[in-house]
């Protein structure tokens, strides 16, 4: 064999290992980068399951802070002692149903309007009882929206009704009024929610936080904002929420929180 066809031989066989080396080089960089990837999301997702589980678990005790528990089991122990057995019995099987609610809605992702509202009518018929009647309450569902087919994420309304209650027509003189309205979006899949009340307003309410001095002051707005924080991330729902005090762009008093959920299509 020539030399010169030995030069090219042991040439072009250096060069194909050169490429093999280097397609070798080329696909392990790729797996590495695509494996670190992979335990990069993982350990995203991990953290933000772990922030998740963590806001749920504020948000189950903020419902059940021992002011709200104590001050309910008093209300209903006052009908035992008078021996009103309808009203005893009413009322400790709603606080009971409750109660199973905030721990089963817990631990889910979304539940359906109707779940929601149910666990509303109970929490206001509670807070009514605890308040001994101070306000009225009235939910309004649209009738285009399929209450069993309609979802929402859970742990979202709640805090916004509390505050309706403590904040709002509690320091009210007088009867007050808790509207709660859920209407169909227009030619959109989501839905709008509507908590009004006629209490003291937003800005008094503030002023009137800043004063007290109690120790079980409620953290539902924080758990709240958390939650909506960790729904965006989610990328699952589109979420715009919004808050007005109707005393400085009204003559009526009291607090609106205005809510659009729309999930969000893949």
């Amino acid at each position: 064999m020539p030399t010169e066809k030995i030069d090219t031989y042991f040439l072009l066989t250096f060069i194909a290992i050169a490429i093999i080396l280097a397609l070798i080089f080329l696909f392990a960089v790729f797996l590495n980068k695509k494996n670190k990837l992979i335990n990069e999301k993982a350990t995203l997702e991990l953290e933000y399951q772990k922030r998740m589980y963590q806001t749920e678990l504020k948000a189950l005790r903020a419902q059940l802070n021992p002011h709200f528990v104590h001050n309910s089991l008093n209300a209903i122990l006052y009908y035992v002692q008078q021996n009103d057995v309808d009203k005893s019995e009413k009322y400790l099987s709603t606080f009971s149903k409750l109660i199973r609610q905030y721990f089963e809605y817990s631990r889910k992702q979304e539940v359906t309007l109707a779940e929601e509202i149910d666990l509303l009518q109970n929490y206001l018929d509670i807070e009514k009882l605890r308040f001994e009647d101070k306000f009225v309450y009235h939910i309004t569902t649209d009738t285009s929206l399929d209450v069993q087919e309609t979802f929402l994420p859970s742990m979202l309304l709640q805090p916004l009704v509390e505050n309706a209650v403590n904040h709002g027509v509690f320091h009210k003189k007088g009867l007050g009024t808790i509207q709660i309205i859920f209407s169909a979006l227009p030619n959109q899949d989501g839905i709008e929610i509507m908590v009004q009340d006629d209490g003291i307003g937003l800005d008094a309410s503030k002023r009137l936080y800043k004063q007290s001095t109690r120790s079980h002051r409620s953290n539902s707005s924080q758990v709240l904002q958390e939650r909506l924080q960790l729904l965006k991330e989610a990328n699952k729902w589109d979420i715009q929420y919004s808050m007005t005090d109707l005393t400085a762009v009204s003559e009526i008093k009291g607090t609106r929180v205005t809510l659009t959920i729309q999930p969000i299509r893949s």
